[in-house]
């Protein structure tokens, strides 16, 4: 087996130093390290969208594997519009809720620490057994096509453009969701704002032709995922964590950037920076590159510079170099990973043993991105 220890001696122990740092968020919540695992969607939940014990099982892994954070995979607000995914989990209900118990539990009983994000998919989404539309800020064809390894088949449906009912009704869905979450033992939520999803799509100007106070200038755009913030923080207590997430790329756009490059980022960063969040996730392909351009800072580096609280950075952090240097060069204060948690549920213990990881396998996520699929996967992987 190859080994860290083929690297400088010096840049694993500082990488182990950092990466295994404590962290605390919000009023007081305390993660054992710098180390999360990234939500990534895995429709594995029951067609009623109920967690189920192989959820449990996943989950617990990650923090018997000695990530002091896991966030999960993006879960449904409510049974209007915002179910994405057809076996995607929920929270819009007190039986949903229940069945989270479980999970939260077995996450605890590790010494781990879990968020739940909501998520609500507006015009993206291809699997919602509640509504036979979709809606979003606009009656805008989404870009790219359905994604098959999620059971979807051929491009979007043209959406529906959100009435004012339907605006407050997902603004209440986030709020309830998160009172479920509270309730079910999580340590916080993270709100969705960004991959294409409904917040990303009232922010991005070519999704929202809008000429109401949800449209037209950045401030309009942002004003959606501002009163979601809002409604979750009045519906929760104090001490509980609420996170939100941004990104550039989208699902069905992966090379999405900005238009408004530096400004647009100081905007949007300065505005969420400014409301009652206690954490900023950031994702790019490569968490490092410059954010706009050959030359400059990163997304996660540009938020720092804007918000007081902690950012959370994630793309193709499953190198230690890279995620201690991003810590290092002060772009972020903790890091997700989504591959590198794939392949590895111990992923930190690994590190700390000195252990290479091994190259993601994609065949995990296909033909569809499920948890049987995966342990199908590894056994004849195995045999």
């Amino acid at each position: 087996m190859n080994t860290l220890a083929d690297r400088p001696a010096g840049d694993v122990q500082t990488a182990r130093a950092t990466l295994f740092t404590p962290l605390r968020l919000g009023h007081g919540l305390a993660l054992s390290n710098r180390l999360a695992v990234a939500p990534m969607t895995r429709v594995s939940a029951t067609a009623d969208g109920h967690a189920t014990t192989q959820m449990a099982d996943y989950y617990e892994a990650f923090a018997a594997g000695g990530f002091g954070l896991v966030v999960t995979e993006g879960i449904y607000t409510d049974k209007a519009f915002s179910q994405g995914y057809l076996f995607q989990p929920g929270l819009a209900d007190d039986a949903q809720r229940d069945a989270w118990r479980a999970v939260v539990d077995r996450v605890h009983a590790r010494g781990g620490r879990i968020v739940a994000q909501l998520m609500h998919a507006g015009a993206l989404s291809q699997g919602n057994p509640y509504r036979l539309v979709t809606k979003g800020p606009s009656a805008v064809l989404p870009a790219g096509r359905q994604m098959v390894f999620y059971r979807g088949e051929g491009p979007y449906r043209m959406p529906e453009a959100m009435s004012a009912d339907d605006i407050s009704e997902a603004i209440e869905g986030f709020a309830q969701a998160a009172r479920r979450a509270q309730e079910a033992g999580f340590d916080g939520v993270e709100i969705h704002g960004a991959n294409g999803y409904l917040l990303d799509q009232f922010l991005t100007a070519h999704t929202n032709l809008r000429n109401d106070r949800y449209g037209g200038s950045l401030d309009n755009r942002l004003r959606l995922t501002a009163e979601v913030i809002h409604a979750v923080r009045r519906a929760t207590p104090a001490n509980f964590i609420v996170g939100v997430r941004s990104s550039q790329g989208k699902v069905n756009d992966f090379t999405h950037k900005w238009a408004g490059g530096h400004a647009d980022a100081a905007q949007i960063f300065g505005t969420l920076g400014a409301l009652p969040i206690d954490y900023l996730h950031t994702t790019e392909f490569e968490a490092w590159r410059p954010a706009f351009g050959a030359s400059g800072p990163s997304l996660a580096a540009l938020a720092r510079q804007h918000v007081s609280v902690p950012v959370l950075a994630n793309g193709s952090l499953h190198d230690a170099m890279q995620a201690d240097g991003m810590l290092a060069r002060q772009e972020a204060d903790f890091v997700s990973l989504g591959r590198g948690a794939l392949t590895h549920a111990d992923w930190p213990a690994r590190l700390r043993a000195g252990d290479e990881p091994e190259v993601f396998d994609r065949g995990l996520l296909a033909p569809i991105a499920d948890l049987a699929n995966a342990v199908r996967h590894r056994a004849e992987r195995n045999l």
